[in-house]
C-alpha cells in the first residue's frame, strides 16, 4: 500500500539537492567555524554565506541573523532575552491567543518571574484585530508577539499592520514566521518587524537548523553562554551541515514559490471543497481566503478527530489532530478555542496539511476513503446525540 503524507506543517521531507549540497560538510567539509585552520575557515565561509542568503530573502542585513537549533528555541530567545534586556523600560508583554506553544508556555514562565502577559483575543477565524493590539499596548509594554500563519488552522495576520502600529509605539514587534517562511514574501522593512522566527524543517530543510532575525539596536540577552558564537548571542558549536541545508532549503523554495504556492491551492481547495460537499456536518475551521496554501483544517461533528486519523492511517494516509508539538494531548486546542468553538467541536478536527510531493491523486484517494470512514465511525459514536 502506497502511503500518503498529509502532515507538512509537523514536518517536511528533506529535498534530495539539500541533502546532495550538506553531505560534504558532514565529511570532508567538517570543521569548526570557530578554528583558524583551513577546515575552520572553509566551514565559516559556508556559514557565512547561507547567513547572506537568509538576509537577502528577508530583505535584511546578514548581521541581523542569528543562526539556532530550532524555532522553540529562537522564540525563547526573544522573550526570554528581550524581557531581561529590557527590564528598565517595562514588564508587559502581549502575545496573541494562538500562538504556538512555546511562545505561550514562555509566557507563562515569565508570568512566574513577575512579567505582565496580555493574550489578544482572535476572531472566529483566528483574525487578530490590529486596533486591539493598539489598545493593549501601554507604557510598560516591552513586546509584542504575533505569529505570521497560524500552524493549526492556517490563518495569516495582517502583520505588516501590526508592526506599523508597534513600532509607532515604541514597542518590539517580532513574528513568528515558521509556518509562512519560503511559502509568502516576507520583507522586515516593509513589514516592520523587529524580530522573525523561522525554521528549516518546515522548508524540506533538516531537522536541527532555525534562524532569528534580529534588527540593529534591538537589546536582547543570550540565553545560551560560551563560546561566544553567532555574535555572542547563541553560544554552541554551530551546525555547519544543517545550516547550509537550510539555505539551500529557502533556495529552493523562493525559487518555486508562486508556481508551487499556486498548484498547492488548487489541490487544496479541491480537497476542501469535496469533504464539505460529501460529507454532511463537516465545516472549515480558519478563515476561508487568507490562510496558507497547504493548510485545510476541517472539523466533523459528532466524531472524535483522533479516530479520524487513526482510520486514515490504517488506509494509509497521514494527517494530524493539530499541531503535531503537542498533538498527543487530550485538551482541546487552545487555537480553536480562541476562535470560540466548543471542546465536542475541536475534538472532531483534523489537519490536513500539503505539500511539495503531493499529488491530485493521493487528494483524490482521501476524497474517496474519507466519506465512508466518517460514515462508519457517527454510527459508533457516543457523540451522535450530542448538540453541536
Amino acid at each position: 500500500m502506497k502511503k500518503i503524507y498529509l502532515d507538512y506543517a509537523a514536518t517536511t521531507p528533506v529535498d534530495p539537492q539539500v541533502v546532495k549540497l550538506m553531505l560534504p560538510y558532514l565529511t570532508e567539509k567538517f570543521g569548526n567555524t570557530s578554528s583558524l585552520h583551513s577546515f575552520g575557515q572553509e566551514a565559516l565561509e559556508a556559514l557565512e554565506n547561507s547567513r547572506k542568503i537568509m538576509a537577502k530573502a528577508i530583505n535584511a542585513k546578514p548581521e541581523g541573523i542569528i543562526f539556532t537549533s530550532s524555532a522553540t528555541e529562537s522564540n525563547n530567545l526573544v522573550l526570554k532575552g528581550i524581557t531581561e534586556a529590557n527590564k528598565d523600560k517595562g514588564n508587559h508583554l502581549i502575545i496573541s491567543s494562538i500562538e504556538h506553544d512555546c511562545i505561550w508556555e514562555s509566557a507563562k514562565w515569565l508570568e512566574k518571574q513577575g512579567f505582565r502577559i496580555t493574550k489578544l483575543a482572535v476572531d472566529r477565524y483566528g483574525l487578530v484585530n490590529p486596533k486591539e493590539v493598539e489598545k493593549a499596548i501601554t507604557k510598560k509594554t516591552v513586546l509584542v508577539s504575533v505569529m505570521h500563519a497560524n500552524n493549526e488552522i492556517g490563518t495569516i495576520e495582517p502583520i505588516a499592520e501590526i508592526g506599523r502600529i508597534c513600532r509607532k509605539k515604541g514597542v518590539f514587534f517580532h513574528t513568528d514566521a515558521s509556518q509562512s517562511f519560503g511559502k509568502l514574501p516576507i520583507d522586515v522593512e516593509k513589514m516592520n518587524i523587529d524580530l522573525l522566527t523561522a525554521s528549516s524543517h518546515k522548508i524540506y530543510g533538516p531537522k536541527g537548523a532555525g534562524l532569528l532575525y534580529i534588527r540593529k539596536g534591538v537589546k536582547i540577552a543570550p540565553l545560551l553562554h560560551g563560546g561566544g558564537q553567532e555574535k555572542n548571542m547563541r553560544s554552541s558549536t554551530v551546525n555547519t551541515a544543517a545550516i547550509v541545508g537550510f539555505a539551500e532549503a529557502l533556495k529552493i523554495a523562493l525559487k518555486t514559490m508562486a508556481e508551487e504556492n499556486q498548484r498547492i491551492t488548487n489541490l487544496r481547495n479541491r480537497l476542501i471543497k469535496n469533504i464539505l460537499a460529501k460529507i454532511p456536518d463537516s465545516y472549515l475551521n480558519g478563515h476561508p481566503e487568507k490562510r496558507l496554501s497547504n493548510n485545510a483544517n476541517i472539523r466533523f461533528a459528532f466524531v472524535e478527530g483522533e479516530a479520524v486519523m487513526l482510520r486514515l492511517n490504517k488506509a494509509g494516509i497521514a494527517v494530524s489532530t493539530g499541531s503535531a508539538c503537542s498533538s498527543y494531548k487530550l485538551e482541546p486546542s487552545h487555537v480553536l478555542l480562541a476562535c470560540g468553538l466548543k471542546p465536542q467541536q475541536i475534538h472532531g478536527s483534523v489537519r490536513f496539511s500539503l505539500g511539495r510531493w503531493t499529488t491530485k491523486e493521493e487528494i483524490d484517494k482521501v476524497i474517496q476513503v474519507l466519506p465512508k470512514i466518517i460514515e462508519d465511525l457517527r454510527k459508533i459514536s457516543p457523540f451522535k446525540n450530542v448538540q453541536f
